[in-house]
This record gives structure tokens, C-alpha cells and sequence, in this order.
């Protein structure tokens, strides 16, 4: 089980505080979402602005890290009030998927130049939890990257529910040697052996269902990621 953006069926989803209540229950990752700022540094939030949990509106990739540290987040019930609800650093939250043992499950947001793949990578050396880490992103040219880098790094590409030709899908993950993270909703139970036949590990996003839980575990993915099942 994977804790999606941490424990955000409790707690502000991609926070520290959705981090630790992750490494404090049985959860064997945590995912969480990685931005670029504007001068370069490395920002944990799933959007592309910073409405949705922060209501003042900037927009990510054209603010500063600075900036964006400084902005207090609003709790679950769209009000602020908490000073602990901030954006974390990338480092932030490698240390403590490190202290709880947790498995960092990263997705790089939108598409990223190689130098800040390189950066992200060092952040997550330079902490001693690169073997711990699975990177996924939706950018196809983002986890080809990862994988040319790290031949032998855990690498996973991410699908939605717009996919359209499974058989691209399948070409792209054994031509790069990827597994895959796919929306729940488009795996059935024959993908699942096809891609275990190909020797690919299989995750699904985001599943909040008991039910489908322990439908998609008899069909024998390797991880389920949740916001709220532990």
C-alpha cells in the first residue's frame, strides 16, 4: 500500500503532516509530486498553482522557492490557521519517507529538463534514499531519462484514464524497460498477467474502495496507492 500525497484521506494532502501520518501506519510508500520553482529548487505540491490548498493563486513553476515556503496552506476544511501547513522541500519529505522507512514513490510534475532531473536525483543521494525511491511521471521523456541514468533504478510510467492504445503503452514500457503506474479503472485482470508476463511490476492510482482494493490485490498488483486504506 502506497499513501497518496501521504495520508491526505486525513490530513492536507502533500504536507509533512500527510507524511508522518503515513510513516506512522503500515503503509509500505509514500507518493508525492515534485515541482521545479522558478530559481531552481525542488517543491512539493500536486497542482500547478497553489489555489486549491493555499488560496492565494501563484503559479509554481514562475515562483520562487521563497515565495512559495512562505504561503500558509488551508487545512482540510479550506481554512487556514495551522503554521506547521506549508509546501514542503523535496529534502523534507526524503527524510522523513527516511526516518519511518517508507519507500518514496515521486512523481515529477509536468515535463523536466535533464539538469533538474539531475538535481532532484542529488537531492535524494545526497540523503542516501536513491534505492529507496521510485520515480514516476506521466511525461514519457521524464522516467526515459531516469531509467538511461539509473539502468537499475525502480521506474514507473504513469497512465490515466485518457489512455487510448495499450498496445503503445506496452511497446513504451519494454522498449524503456519502464513498469507501470496506471489508473485502476483501465486494468483488468488479463493486463495484469500480460504485464507480469513481461516481467513489469504494476501499480494502480487511487484506490478508495475496500472492495476494489481486494479486487485489484486477487488480481496480484504489486502496489496499490490510496489516500485513505492502509
Amino acid at each position: 500500500m502506497v499513501a497518496h500525497r501521504g495520508v491526505s484521506g486525513i490530513e492536507l494532502e502533500n504536507t509533512c503532516s500527510a507524511f508522518v501520518a503515513a510513516g506512522n501506519r503500515s503503509y509500505f510508500g509514500i507518493e508525492t509530486d515534485v515541482h521545479v520553482t522558478v530559481d531552481g529548487q525542488f517543491i512539493i505540491i500536486h497542482d500547478d498553482t497553489t489555489k486549491r490548498v493555499g488560496l492565494d493563486d501563484l503559479t509554481v513553476e514562475n515562483t520562487t522557492f521563497e515565495t512559495l515556503r512562505s504561503l500558509h496552506l488551508a487545512d482540510k476544511d479550506g481554512k487556514r490557521g495551522r503554521k506547521d501547513l506549508i509546501l514542503p522541500s523535496l529534502a523534507e519529505y526524503i527524510q522523513i519517507c527516511k526516518k519511518y522507512e517508507k519507500i518514496s514513490v515521486l512523481e515529477l510534475k509536468n515535463h523536466m529538463e535533464p539538469a533538474d532531473i539531475d538535481g532532484i536525483i542529488e537531492v535524494i543521494e545526497k540523503e542516501g534514499w536513491l534505492e529507496k525511491t521510485i520515480f514516476i511521471s506521466f511525461d514519457l521523456p521524464n522516467v526515459v531519462y531516469v531509467k538511461e541514468k539509473l539502468p537499475e533504478q525502480k521506474v514507473q510510467y504513469l497512465i490515466g484514464g485518457d489512455m487510448k492504445d495499450w498496445g503503445e503503452v506496452m511497446d513504451a514500457l519494454n522498449r524503456y524497460r519502464l513498469d507501470l503506474d496506471i489508473y485502476y479503472k483501465m486494468l483488468t485482470e488479463e493486463r495484469v498477467k500480460e504485464l507480469h508476463a513481461a516481467g513489469k511490476e504494476v501499480n494502480v492510482w487511487t484506490v478508495d474502495h475496500l472492495e476494489d482494493a481486494e479486487r485489484l490485490s486477487a488480481w496480484g498488483v504489486d502496489y496499490i496507492t490510496s489516500n485513505i486504506i492502509e
